[in-house]
């Protein structure tokens, strides 16, 4: 459906949803946010004074995300929309906001929270970046929630504005992110241990999803299944990744849910290999619900495959 018919739509349903007292919930804030990482980083800090939902579920890649009208119901009613930035949801979202005639959520306003600027972003281009690098970010490598460190950086941030926009409730906020601070700080110990073993050993990527992972729990990134970021696999780069995977000694390709296996499959086999399909967002799978089930999954996954290759 594109936006004009979400629009048209909208016109329509607009005085049902009025009448039906879908709004925000009596007292509490309302969050909307653009992916279910922030969501659920959001839920931590806010607890029972928001009300918070996602526009983009876990299992989905964020790049692409089809425009609906519940995505515009949802903006409409928003008290604040939180993003994780760095053009992430350029494909999509902008026009989204625009259209939802929502004042309070437009870019630069009060109620429009990006988060990439309180966290450490790598992979930010020093040259002038053009299309023929592919789907290259501008403004850095917006993957960064998957370093547990940003993701405190993320549960500051929201404490902070969610104390701005309800100072009754700064006292609550406070201790939220007390509470999730210490969990946090606890679960990255036990994180930091279980990849003790395994620091410094190469790996292939798909996408370019990981390099804030890897560097927090000392993995190097070799390879890449796709030639150039947001480029499907070819035939002669495939040859080349498989090289360098025998080469090095390369035994374990990380893969993102959403992308076809078909590819990394096929390089795996040729290389004795093993593709492991980790999530890069809580929801990639029902039983991981917030931000400490994503690491446990993906560190659980990890050190077993770790453990079985040699």
């Amino acid at each position: 459906m594109s936006i004009l018919q979400i629009s048209k739509f909208l016109v329509l349903t607009g005085a049902v949803l009025a009448a039906s007292g879908i709004a925000t919930a009596a007292g509490k804030i309302n969050v909307i946010t653009a992916t279910q990482d922030l969501a659920a980083l959001g839920a931590e800090i806010g607890g029972d004074r928001i009300a918070i939902e996602t526009i983009a579920k876990g299992y989905q890649d964020p790049h692409f995300v089809e425009p609906k009208p519940s995505f515009l119901i949802k903006l409409q009613k928003a008290d604040l929309l939180v993003l994780v930035g760095l053009q992430l949801e350029i494909g999509w979202l902008p026009p989204l906001i625009t259209q939802s005639g929502n004042s309070k959520i437009q870019s630069g306003n009060a109620g429009y929270l990006d988060m990439s600027q309180f966290c450490e972003i790598l992979e930010i281009p020093t040259t002038q970046v053009t299309r023929a690098m592919g789907d290259v970010h501008p403004l850095g490598n917006p993957h960064y929630w998957l370093n547990p460190e940003n993701g405190r950086r993320i549960a500051k941030a929201y404490q902070t504005k969610l104390s701005e926009m309800r100072p009754a409730d700064a006292a609550y906020f406070a201790q939220r992110y007390a509470d999730f601070d210490k969990r946090l700080t606890e679960a990255m110990k036990r994180w930091d241990a279980q990849m003790a073993p395994y620091r410094g050993r190469k790996v292939v990527t798909y996408h370019r999803s990981w390099p804030n992972f890897c560097e927090r729990f000392g993995l190097n990134v070799i390879d890449y299944v796709e030639p150039k970021p947001g480029i499907p696999p070819t035939p002669s780069h495939t040859l080349e990744v498989i090289n360098t995977m025998k080469r090095d000694n390369i035994k374990l390709i990380l893969v993102e849910p959403y992308f076809d296996l078909r590819t990394p499959n096929s390089i795996a086999q040729a290389v004795g290999g093993q593709v492991l399909v980790l999530l890069p967002s809580v929801g990639g799978v029902k039983e991981v619900n917030d931000y400490f089930q994503l690491f446990d999954y993906d560190m659980k996954l990890l050190t077993e495959a770790f453990a079985k290759i040699k």
